[in-house]
């Protein structure tokens, strides 16, 4: 099926080949974001709710450069480098989700720079 890149005003260039989002039949998916400034630098680092506030902020701008809301959200893909980032994260994300909750995961891993503590995948239904 065939997909047409999602790429806010304003984006950077992508630490790696992928765009920030990809739109194919009414479904947006946000790659896996992080809190980076536009030359890939971790921004608030080891700070959970500072980073999940721009992590959100930067999905919205990609689910709305394809024409949708952050109520299309349908399900978030969520990696925390440790545990202890967990409450932290949920306070943020509640503010973005408040009312029905998209589906979700989390897990905890290893991400990508020293400093990143959150990182955050989307998927969001807007329609043909």
């Amino acid at each position: 099926m065939p997909f047409t890149p999602v790429i806010p005003a304003g984006s950077g260039k992508p630490l790696a080949p992928y765009s920030p989002g990809a739109k194919a039949d009414g479904v947006v998916y946000v790659s896996g974001t992080l809190a980076f400034d536009k030359d890939n630098n971790v921004l608030y680092p080891d700070d959970a709710a500072a980073q999940t506030r721009h992590i959100l902020e930067t999905i919205k701008s990609v689910i709305e450069t394809a024409g949708g809301t952050m109520a299309d959200v349908t399900f978030n893909h969520i990696f925390l480098s440790d545990w202890k980032h967990y409450g932290a994260l949920n306070t943020v994300y509640a503010e973005y989700f408040p009312g029905d909750k998209p589906a979700r995961y989390c897990i905890q891993c290893g991400l990508v720079k020293p400093g990143a503590v959150v990182e955050i995948a989307s998927v969001a239904h807007i329609g043909r």
